[in-house]
């Protein structure tokens, strides 16, 4: 899978590039190789919004793009919020994909076509 990890108003040290890696390496393992996914982490610069630290990720498979946008007080914990959200949509949308074959599978043969 290839990552590219982007920082807006908030400068990319080597701890936020391996933070981001280190939680996202493990989705790598899920998908595709020719999996794209795109983070872009930034700060809100609203006095009045608590929640000023934002990361959002963007994930292109094949025959769908999952996106997902997090914030908190904290980059490391966004990050973290971010990771779990996209591994969740990414485990639904693996299972969607595994029943839409089994119910294929189960109708060719109920027609009588050979199972492949």
């Amino acid at each position: 899978m290839r990552m590219e990890i982007r920082g807006r108003n908030v400068e990319m040290t080597d701890d936020l590039r391996e933070l981001v890696s280190k939680r996202f390496n493990r989705l790598g393992r899920q998908v595709s190789g020719l999996a794209t996914l795109d983070v872009v982490l930034y700060e809100e610069r609203n006095p009045s919004i608590s929640d000023c630290q934002v990361a959002e990720a963007t994930v292109r498979l094949k025959g769908a793009t999952l996106h997902a946008r997090e914030a908190s007080p904290e980059m490391a914990q966004s990050i973290h919020k971010l990771s779990e959200d996209v591994r969740r949509q990414v485990k639904k949308h693996r299972e969607l994909l595994r029943k839409r074959k089994v119910t294929r599978r189960v109708m060719g043969q109920m027609r009588g076509r050979p199972a492949t």
